[in-house]
């Protein structure tokens, strides 16, 4: 077992990783750019070190920075999180060659499945369903029009190396195809440093239901059952449950087999989720594939009592998996709390912290890592914490985080508490009946 993990990563994701270190008695090395001097996870680890500025380009994402702070620490190991680094297969090449440990698949896995066109051909070969769509990238606006036109519209043009809704347009007439083609390809060029587009069918009414996986080094996979991650905001994910009550046996079954094919096809060690959009007639269709943890972990190891941290060191550390496949044994929902002002299109509202109380009781989990006096930087992603409500059932716990939200408190700036308060009381949520367009027509009050 590794005995000094470098976590690169800030905020609630590495207080995360610390705890479940602490547990498993290994010692932990925090990075921190000079905005989170004063942040929790340093606090918390048993080193820390300096990093660089505020911007995550002098920070974060600065690879020399890290590999230096790893080596000077005598750190065995990297755990990246999720976000900054944790999907850089360059990043995880340069562990190998130092000598360590990149807590994560291997480079080639993450090229793979980073590259949505190649992750596409790869679920083809495997016999997972895709959406319909362009066989490569798109050459010209000639060929996006003869396509759309091919596979009828709606379509959607989405950025090859794309992620969080940036170089993707929805084209509903034809004569919108020009202009969403030249705007997802800047879009694209200007997020990504590269401006290659493809072209699926638009799957109307759908739902965003993901299957966490984990895999070993000897050929192992199983999955711990999926989230429904429908509610969200512009692509952004904003709500997460466990089981989806979309779901049903029949279909949970089915959609944990395509998972497990999807990964075994790459031969994927490590935790991961297979991403799938699930139409109104409950047929789904692979998306994309995450190669790290996600922020939404903890949902599934509320409805499983399972530790995917620990789970994601022990496999990089050689150790074997079960091969189980899990099912939910109970309810959880997770609501976001992001530092923006839902009555102003949510703009983000950084700052200082005045004044801070936390929900807890039974059912009740906080992960976070602010703090009454905490500032929160300008520099990063808004949010501070996530809430979630675990119980029997699914009204159960709707109602447990009615009553968390109701204790939550966080003067001083602005959060999206009011929005999630609102949001577990409209009747259409609380029946299930939504889907990824759902807060499109979301009024605040």
């Amino acid at each position: 077992m590794f005995k000094k993990i470098l976590i690169a990563n800030r905020g609630e994701i590495a207080l995360r990783i610390i705890r479940t270190c602490k547990e498993m008695g290994i010692k932990t090395v925090a990075v921190y750019s000079t905005a989170d001097k004063d942040s929790l996870h340093v606090r918390f680890a048993d080193e820390a070190v300096c990093i660089g500025k505020p911007q995550s380009s002098d920070s974060y994402l600065n690879i020399p920075h890290l590999m230096a702070a790893a080596e000077i620490t005598n750190a065995d190991a990297i755990h990246p999180g999720y976000g900054f680094l944790a999907e850089n297969a360059r990043f995880a090449e340069i562990c190998g060659e130092h000598g360590i440990k990149f807590i994560g698949p291997t480079p080639e896995m993450i090229r793979k499945m980073g590259d949505k066109m190649t992750a596409k051909e790869t679920m083809i070969a495997a016999g997972v369903p895709v959406i319909p769509g362009s066989e490569g990238l798109l050459e010209s606006v000639e060929q996006a029009k003869a396509l759309a036109k091919e596979m009828g519209l709606p379509v959607i043009m989405k950025a090859t190396a794309g992620g969080g809704g940036k170089g993707m347009r929805v084209v509903w007439d034809e004569n919108e195809i020009e202009n969403a083609y030249t705007m997802a390809k800047t879009e694209a060029k200007a997020a990504f440093s590269n401006d290659g587009i493809y072209m699926e069918k638009f799957v109307e009414e759908p739902r965003h239901i993901e299957i966490q996986i984990a895999g070993d080094q000897y050929g192992k996979v199983c999955h711990l059952s999926e989230r429904d991650c429908s509610i969200q905001r512009r692509h952004q994910k904003l709500v997460e449950e466990s089981p989806s009550p979309f779901m049903t046996p029949e279909l949970r079954e089915k959609m944990g087999e395509a998972a497990i094919k999807a990964a075994g096809a790459i031969n994927y060690e490590s935790v991961g989720t297979i991403e799938f959009l699930v139409d109104k007639h409950r047929n789904f269709y692979f998306m994309e594939m995450n190669t790290r943890i996600q922020v939404e972990h903890g949902v599934t190891e509320e409805v499983i009592n399972f530790d995917l941290i620990k789970e994601q060191i022990k496999i990089a550390a050689g150790i074997p998996i079960s091969g189980k496949n899990y099912t939910p044994q109970m309810h959880a929902i997770e609501c976001r709390i992001n530092a923006e002002d839902p009555y102003n299109d949510f703009r983000p509202s950084p700052g200082k912290i005045t004044v801070l109380h936390t929900p807890g009781g039974h059912g009740v989990r906080v992960d976070s890592h602010i703090y009454a006096g905490y500032v929160i930087p300008p520099y990063y992603d808004s949010m501070v914490s996530k809430v979630i409500a675990v119980a029997q059932t699914r009204e159960e716990a709707i109602n447990t985080m009615e009553r968390a939200l109701s204790e939550f408190v966080i003067e001083g700036v602005k959060t999206t508490i009011p929005f999630h308060q609102q949001l577990m009381q409209d009747e259409n949520f609380r029946k299930g009946n939504f889907t990824t367009k759902f807060t499109e027509g979301f009024k605040l009050q």
